[in-house]
């Protein structure tokens, strides 16, 4: 392990697993995995984008240290992110033989991880499954826990299993090749973490979100692992989201809702939709009185100032319509009796779990919202 990496652990019991972060660690990726995941054969999925950069880099290292290796690479998207996909990799993998020692590599975005992820826990009922995440959403949130999900055309993530990684490695340097639009997509998932428990790190986005866009390798290694650490904690305590790991799904009721009317495209990426969502569900709490118009605010201001979206009039001439955008609410996995689940907030850093909100008042703040 290299002088400037540090460790995060995920405690599971017998399913722990630690959370790598820091600069160039793809490089020695085959120091890494055997020492989680045993030196069992390795099948490294990567998509068309993210194959150019590292995949030979991560499949030399891996050959390096002694280990059998295979590629997939898939096509790149969210549109990607369906069955046929994780039969794909199932199928490519079955192709070599695979034993239950074997290690299915996610080298991608969260896309590629919870394709990987399903895949891997499908192959003979369960295969050894590592996360390399290469975006800042995928390294902050979708890489850690063991969420793994694919779209249907019912909605977002509505199939998939809940199955942890042994290992997940954070390379910072990585964030180097991405646009500007992925960075603040996944900067959104970073600001979440102080919106909803920790109002001292939102204080300190306030002040170094810029740097963490911008390439600043020490604010960028903070809001990692300190993003990580906000994420191990929870999921140590509510592995399977049945209590305060909804928590984490602050502005994805509505990010979700956005993303299904837009055909899980490019027109909405799934940070720019939690994004805008996040500010909704803010919106919807100081209609209901739970929470200051002043915390509203001062979220929208910092937003703009780094250049993430608040609204759905930003741009497009996309004409939105609150009552089909309850209705795939309506779909979304937290609805229990019925009910839509929402993430509010009654503070900065103090979110909470509703399930009864009137959807009258909630019709209502989408209309103005997509007015505003």
């Amino acid at each position: 392990m290299t002088t400037n990496t540090d460790a995060l652990r995920v405690d599971l019991g017998k399913r722990s697993y630690d959370i790598l972060v820091g600069e160039h660690l793809l490089a020695n990726a085959g120091q890494y995995i055997p020492a989680a995941a045993g030196r069992g054969a390795c099948w490294i999925v990567t998509d068309e984008n993210v194959a150019p950069h590292y995949l030979d880099m991560v499949t030399g290292s891996l050959r390096d240290a002694g280990l059998a290796v295979r590629n997939i690479v898939l096509p790149a998207g969210e549109e990607n992110k369906n069955f046929g996909m994780v039969e794909r990799v199932v199928n490519a993998v079955l192709d070599g033989a695979p034993e239950r020692t074997s290690t299915l590599v996610a080298l991608g975005g969260g896309v590629i991880g919870d394709i990987t992820g399903f895949a891997a826990s499908q192959v003979l009922r369960g295969i050894n499954f590592v996360q390399i995440p290469t975006t800042l959403l995928a390294q902050v949130d979708s890489s850690v826990g063991g969420k793994t999900g694919i779209n249907t055309r019912h909605g977002k993530n509505l199939a998939g299993a809940f199955y942890q990684p042994r290992l997940v490695i954070a390379d910072t340097a990585a964030l180097d090749t991405l646009p500007q639009r992925e960075l603040l997509a996944g900067y959104a998932e970073v600001v979440k973490y102080g919106l909803i428990r920790d109002a001292g790190f939102f204080d300190w986005l306030e002040q170094h979100g810029r740097a963490v866009i911008e390439g600043n390798l020490d604010a960028r290694i903070y809001a990692v692992k300190t993003s990580c650490a906000a994420k191990a904690a929870v999921v140590a305590e509510d592995e399977r989201e049945n209590s305060i790991r909804a928590l984490l799904n602050f502005g994805h009721t509505f990010g979700h809702a956005l993303e299904a009317e837009t055909g899980f495209g490019s027109e909405m990426l799934h940070g720019e939709a939690v994004a805008i969502g996040m500010i909704m569900a803010l919106n919807l709490s100081v209609r209901m009185g739970l929470c200051p118009a002043g915390d509203l605010d001062r979220t929208m201001a910092h937003f703009s100032s780094t250049g993430l979206p608040i609204s759905v009039s930003a741009g497009g001439d996309r004409k939105w319509d609150p009552v089909t955008l309850i209705g795939h609410m309506g779909h979304d996995k937290k609805v229990r009796d019925g009910h839509v689940t929402f993430i509010l907030a009654r503070a900065i850093g103090d979110a909470v779990i509703a399930r009864d909100v009137n959807m009258a008042v909630v019709e209502d703040m989408l209309r103005r919202a997509i007015a505003a």
